[in-house]
């Protein structure tokens, strides 16, 4: 049996979707953003990321060009002004008609409880986790809907599923997330829209490096990467609603 080749070959429709779209994610300069850009990046797709850190940002986007067959721009933006992502928004209309796929991932964490985190902490988990997604899905939107395809991903969090511990307004603000992600489906639907949620578990990142946890006790961030672009290829009739996705050995205490 030595020398039988099991690879299936891949249909000519699924090849012919995924060439030279246009890919949008947000929070891409790192993590699970930037696995996110490189596996779209890998298929031959346009690319516009963007995050706050111009330098990180160019420094991923030199990486992405080099080491994958994609074209990787950015766009170094604040997405808790609303000024700032509808000039995102506008840079990436001006190159592209319309976008195929949008993953809004910028987001961050701040722990706590409700009854004594800092001030302002829901405010601002609200401006980056809700509201930088909210604005720039309508702002895209509209292209979207006269070429009635696309695909939107929202990443929210295991912390919106239940209670979670230490999460206080990040947890309130995935929970919004997620309220968003629902409603923005149901009216998407005539559209031909998707709109996928995406719950990671812990993720190893850079923010976990010096906390004493085992990279082998949690995921990467490529796992979270290959699942989104699976999600992308199902045919048109189809749409993976949620993706629950936690470490083998369960969540973090």
């Amino acid at each position: 049996m030595s020398g039988l080749d099991f690879r299936f070959a891949e249909p000519q429709s699924k090849k012919k979707r995924i060439s030279l779209m246009n890919i949008v994610v947000t929070g891409a300069s790192k993590g699970i953003g930037k696995a996110i850009a490189g596996k779209f990046a890998s298929a031959k797709n346009n690319i516009f990321i963007c995050s706050r850190n111009e330098n990180q940002l160019s420094a991923t986007t030199n990486e992405l060009n080099e080491t994958t067959i994609g074209n990787v721009k950015y766009f170094a933006t604040d997405l808790t002004d609303k000024e700032a992502i509808l000039k995102f928004s506008d840079w990436i209309l001006d190159q592209c008609a319309s976008v195929d796929v949008l993953v809004n991932n910028a987001g961050d964490f701040i722990p706590g409880s409700v009854y004594d985190e800092a001030e302002g902490a829901l405010e601002k988990m609200l401006s980056v986790n809700l509201l930088s997604a909210y604005h720039l899905t309508r702002a895209l939107l509209p292209s979207m809907m006269k070429k009635k395809s696309g695909h939107i991903f929202n990443m929210s969090s295991i912390a919106a599923l239940s209670a979670y511990h230490n999460g206080g307004s990040y947890s309130i603000s995935k929970f919004a997330l997620m309220g968003f992600s629902k409603n923005l489906r149901e009216e998407m639907k005539p559209f031909n829209i998707k709109v996928t949620t995406v719950y990671p578990g812990a993720v190893y990142t850079d923010s976990w490096k010096g906390s004493g946890v085992a990279p082998e006790r949690i995921m990467e961030a490529d796992d979270i990467a290959n699942m989104v672009y699976t999600a992308s290829l199902l045919s048109h009739q189809a749409c993976v609603e949620d993706i629950v996705v936690r470490p083998l050995k369960g969540d973090l205490p």
